[in-house]
């Protein structure tokens, strides 16, 4: 039966699929991209480098704590897209019960232990004394939005896996503009407002956050679309918790060994000095757009693969390997090309400094020839976490991260004396990870995880639960 809600990726054309499913998603990163630049104009050319300062110590523990919720929802789409594809509507209606339990359990635990920790965090990571207050102001303001950041990142997931990944674009495009419109207003106290200088930005996410999480669930219990959140029944969620544990708590260490691994390099290129800090964040930024595509079509490749796998249908698998290699390979080529050819112009749109803009355009020479490998992980990585099987990847990023890159990059930077050493340490950490990843999906040992799963027959599926509109059709 042909769903009436979301896009059935089982049949069809898997590159129409693969483009149609990863454009919204593309769009919403550029629009999210798009609005930290904004954000960070805001701050430091209005707010002055103090406050700058307050939300750079910060932001490594935000993202920590994002990629918590992010690799916990993870395995909400993964459960999601298998149930979907093989027209299970009964267990898909547990994992929505589960995963709102434990997605909103998880935000207000970590916001709980974010506000009474704050200060002894930011002093551990050697926060300058004159922005600490501040810093610890701001990001207790900030964790407010924990639960609701991760209940917009459940719902989007939970989209995602039954293919539609158009309605999420919509809220966070208003979103975006809603958090752009309200910064200054709360920054500089507009419209008969307090003045609330780097706090306002704080609070602009807090509220945006909430009146996009109330928007979007309204909107999707309003349509009765079959991941809309209620109030979850408890009777029946241990074995589908424990299988949304089983695959989430991987997918969130690994995301935080990432991100943890990101400030240890970051660490180690500090010790050569502001220039070369400078020149790392410049690089970073285009890293950012440039790693965009892949990452996206990683997720699109997960849950094109989560519910094939879920339908039994092994054979389509190798079609999503291939595409994924072209597409997300394609214009990653495009992209590295652009960044080895044009490094200087590329930098200057962030700074003009000549002395940082040296060892800037050495990193791009360096891991942008490489950005290719990075796209082509995501295509492996994300058939692996479509098949459920998360420890694997997480155990790829811990190779990566903590074998390779950070060792290497403190060993060999020391080595040569000079910051290039962690550049070809990020390029020699991509190359690694993608050998792994790539001998696993050739092994063929991640369809263990499917096949061990006990069969369950698909289930007549709710009309009511069923009906819909076609949001996600293309």
């Amino acid at each position: 039966m042909k769903p009436t809600f979301g896009r059935d990726l089982t049949t069809g054309s898997i590159p129409k699929h693969m483009v149609a499913f990863s454009i919204p998603m593309l769009i919403g990163s550029f629009l999210q991209t798009a609005y930290s630049f904004v954000n960070a104009i805001w701050v430091g050319q209005f707010l002055g480098t103090s406050a700058l300062a307050a939300v750079t110590v910060s932001f490594p523990v935000v993202f920590v704590l994002f990629a918590i919720g992010m690799g916990l929802t993870l395995a909400t789409n993964i459960l999601v897209s298998q149930n979907f594809g093989a027209r299970r509507m009964d267990e898909l209606r547990k994992v929505v019960d589960s995963s709102t339990v434990l997605t909103y359990a998880l935000g207000i635990v970590l916001t709980i232990l974010g506000e009474l920790f704050a200060p002894d965090i930011l002093r551990a990571m050697d926060t300058p004394p004159e922005v600490l207050a501040e810093s610890t102001s701001y990001l207790r303001i900030f964790l407010l939005s924990l639960p609701f950041s991760f209940g917009i990142f459940l719902m989007r997931s939970m989209l995602q896996g039954v293919g539609d990944s158009k309605t999420p674009l919509y809220f966070q495009f208003g979103s975006v503009l809603f958090t752009t419109a309200l910064d200054p207003i709360l920054i500089f106290g507009w419209m008969g407002l307090p003045k609330l200088g780097l706090n306002g930005t704080a609070w602009a996410t807090l509220i945006s956050q909430i009146v996009a999480l109330v928007a979007l669930i309204s909107y999707l219990r309003m349509k009765k679309v079959p991941v809309a959140p209620s109030w979850p029944r408890f009777n029946h969620l241990g074995p589908v918790t424990w299988a949304t544990l089983r695959i989430g708590i991987p997918s969130a260490f690994q995301q935080s060994l990432v991100s943890i691994g990101m400030v240890m390099v970051t660490g180690i290129v500090n010790g050569f000095g502001e220039v070369a800090t400078a020149a790392f964040g410049a690089a970073s930024r285009i890293d950012q757009i440039a790693f965009l595509p892949a990452m996206t079509f990683g997720m699109s490749i997960s849950t094109l693969a989560g519910q094939n796998l879920g339908a039994g249908h092994h054979d389509r698998v190798r079609e999503i390997f291939k595409w994924g290699c072209l597409f997300s390979g394609g214009i990653t080529v495009i992209i590295s090309a652009v960044a080895v050819v044009f490094p200087e112009a590329l930098l200057r749109i962030f700074v003009s400094d000549p002395t940082v803009i040296a060892p800037g355009v050495s990193y791009l020479h360096i891991v942008g020839t490489c950005y290719v490998l990075f796209a082509l992980i995501f295509v492996s990585n994300g058939i692996i976490n479509g098949a459920g099987n998360t420890l694997m990847t997480t155990v790829f990023s811990l190779i990566s991260l903590w074998v390779v890159r950070v060792p290497v990059a403190y060993w060999l930077s020391k080595r040569m004396g000079s910051v290039t050493g962690v550049w070809y340490a990020i390029a020699l950490s991509f190359a690694v990870s993608l050998v792994v990843s790539m001998g696993y999906y050739f092994s063929g040992h991640w369809k263990r995880s499917i096949k061990r799963r006990p069969p369950t027959g698909p289930t007549t599926p709710n009309p009511g639960e069923m009906f819909g509109h076609e949001t996600g059709e293309a």
